[in-house]
């Protein structure tokens, strides 16, 4: 049995789920599993100045899921007294009993779960009072606003601080928990040169608050990007190389990764399905996922169902290694966990032929679009039809001559990541895909 470490509030949502636990025993279930949480946080915005929004949460909450065989019900309360507690396990055990049996439902594999529960360094406060965040959300928006005259208007700057404490225990013998918090800073600006408006933000995340970059600069990039957008032109139908900046890139790799989730395999709506062992990118792009990294947005020491988290390789030479996987998933497949339940823990993107600087990936791409902002849904994770709308720049000899936008990108996925050619050094880590820029050899551009 695994210790919940010390803090008061973990302490208090052990013995709730521990109570969960037991009650759930008590009224028959053959296994169970209950998640109890508390989340706390301010959220301040402002517009030109003025106070926007002013929020304080504080929310908690427990899940609780019980089987009696193979039949599962769950319910889930924001209550955590006991006799709530008690009431939402009786609901899910009345559920469960109207429920058709499901002979791959279950808890995961004893051998699975996490014995060691490492401290990832994720929980760092910020002494942040309201009327602190509201200076510091001023300060973000005046900066951008006095990059450039041509920024006439804002859509406001944000400043914002939460923490999540977690404990998630099971009839198996585990019960564990760690808090972690999450700090930011946006701003979204507006440039305008006659009839021409272009919008554009930027924003910063981390755990530490000390790891933040600077409301001012925040506020400078939001309005430098939005000045650089002005003249933006259309193209015309062609085809030509694409390069996507590493938040744009970003997307790309989770198509990836839903492809290969193993509810995705095992539902046969993969654009991917059994491709275990195949070549799906170049042999240069290599893929890990090192989900113990201190400090990182998508860290953590075990999933959702207790599992162990460690590192994999998912992506070798361009050869896919395997699938992202929960004890469910896995069953359907004949396959066991990856201690995935809940997604992926940093993803890494990396390139064995090393990675380019700015401009030596500018010179790569030689002529072509980059793009810095995607729009529209239109991705068909079955077949991997891939068409959405784009704006971003167009470059000539290496250099960027002109902004772009009311275009279109369109392909396959499956052609779109063998055509992957090159990946720049400013890999970006505000999220659980580590990737740097990405250029493809050829893509389809529909415009005037």
């Amino acid at each position: 049995m695994q210790p919940p470490p010390a803090s008061g509030a973990t302490r208090q949502l052990a013995d709730v789920a521990s109570l969960a636990l037991e009650e759930a025993r008590r009224q028959g279930a053959s296994q169970c599993e209950a998640d109890a949480s508390l989340a706390q946080g301010l959220s301040v915005s402002v517009r030109l100045r003025e106070v926007d929004t002013l929020e304080y949460q504080r929310d908690r909450g427990l899940g609780v899921t019980v089987y009696f065989g193979q039949r599962k019900g769950s319910a889930s309360t924001a209550d955590l007294a006991a006799a709530a507690v008690r009431e939402t396990v009786e609901k899910a055990c009345a559920i469960a009993r109207y429920t058709a049996e499901d002979p791959y439902a279950g808890l995961v594999d004893p051998g699975a779960l996490a014995r060691e529960i490492p401290d990832l360094d994720l929980d760092h406060a910020w002494d942040l009072t309201p009327e602190r965040a509201i200076e510091l959300a001023r300060e973000c928006e005046s900066a951008g606003l006095g990059v450039d005259p041509r920024i006439t208007n804002s859509e406001g700057a944000s400043v914002s601080s939460q923490r999540h404490t977690g404990v998630y225990g099971n009839s198996l013998g585990f019960l564990a928990g760690y808090s972690a918090s999450s700090h930011s800073v946006s701003c979204s600006l507006v440039a305008q040169a006659g009839d021409d408006m272009q919008r554009d933000y930027w924003f910063t995340i981390a755990r530490d608050p000390a790891e933040l970059e600077t409301v001012a600069a925040v506020g400078r990039t939001a309005g430098v990007r939005a000045v650089a957008r002005l003249g933006a032109r259309r193209l015309s139908t062609r085809k030509v190389p694409v390069a996507f900046t590493p938040d744009m890139a970003r997307g790309l790799f989770r198509h990836f990764v839903g492809a290969i989730s193993g509810t995705s395999q095992y539902r046969k709506s993969s654009f991917l399905l059994n491709a275990a062992g195949e070549q799906i990118f170049p042999a240069f792009l290599q893929m890990q996922e090192r989900p113990h990294i201190r400090k990182g947005l998508a860290s953590s020491p075990f999933d959702q169902e207790g599992a162990a988290t460690r590192d994999r390789e998912l992506v070798r030479d361009g050869v896919l290694s395997g699938y992202v996987l929960s004890s469910y998933s896995a069953r359907r497949l004949g396959l066991t966990t990856t201690g995935n339940a809940g997604g992926v823990h940093n993803l890494i993107v990396s390139s064995a032929q090393g990675a380019l600087d700015a401009a030596g990936f500018l010179k790569r791409l030689d002529t072509g679009l980059l793009v810095t902002e995607l729009m529209g849904q239109g991705v068909n994770g079955v077949t991997g039809d891939y068409s959405r709308g784009a704006s971003g720049f167009w470059v000539e000899r290496g250099a960027i001559v002109y902004p772009v936008h009311e275009i279109t990108i369109a392909g396959n996925l499956r052609p779109m990541y063998r055509h992957i050619v090159a990946l720049g050094d400013d890999r970006d880590v505000r999220g659980g895909i580590h990737t740097g820029s990405l250029l493809l050899s050829e893509m389809t551009i529909a415009g005037e």
